[in-house]
């Protein structure tokens, strides 16, 4: 039923979720979840509506949902996200080929703002399929790259320091 979206999706959707975690095991995890949740919902799935948008939702989703489970997990004392999303900053990420500091001080965005660089920069989605990927209206989309662009721009012209 999925194979002629796995063929036509499946190397981008894998994409999206190698630049979502930080290690392949749970990039490939994800990516796993993302397909079979899509099973699961393909008969809400509105054909007269593009395929890509719905599936990048369903992974963003699905990354989001694995994020909150880990910060309520018993075994990490976490008692908040932002204490969560300090550690996840904090361990060593496996660093991209190209733009090693650029990719660093993208990870160290908050999680609103780099979901929207991934989508819209790595995953070359325009404003308004972002904002569906999202479920967020057009300008939020706008305004946190405009952020997150502010933030990038800041940091990475001060080399000794990649934390915000």
């Amino acid at each position: 039923m999925l194979d002629p979206y796995i063929a036509r999706y499946g190397r981008r959707l894998y994409g999206l979720c190698r630049a979502l975690c930080s290690c392949r095991e749970d990039a490939d995890d994800l990516y796993q979840d993302t397909w079979l949740k899509a099973l699961q919902a393909f008969e809400q799935y509105d054909t007269t509506r593009p395929f890509e948008p719905w599936l990048t939702r369903i992974c963003v989703n699905t990354y989001r949902s694995y994020l909150r489970r880990l910060s309520r997990s018993p075994f990490l004392p976490f008692h908040s996200t932002q204490a969560l999303d300090e550690a996840l900053q904090a361990a060593p990420v496996p660093e991209a080929a190209d733009y090693p500091e650029l990719r660093a001080a993208i990870d160290h965005l908050p999680e609103k703002l780099r979901l929207v660089v991934i989508l819209f920069y790595f995953e070359e989605l325009d404003v308004s399929a972002t904002a569906a990927a999202l479920n967020i209206p057009p300008g939020t989309v706008k305004s946190r790259l405009y952020q997150a662009r502010n933030r990038l721009k800041e940091v990475l012209s001060h080399d000794d320091a990649l934390f915000f």
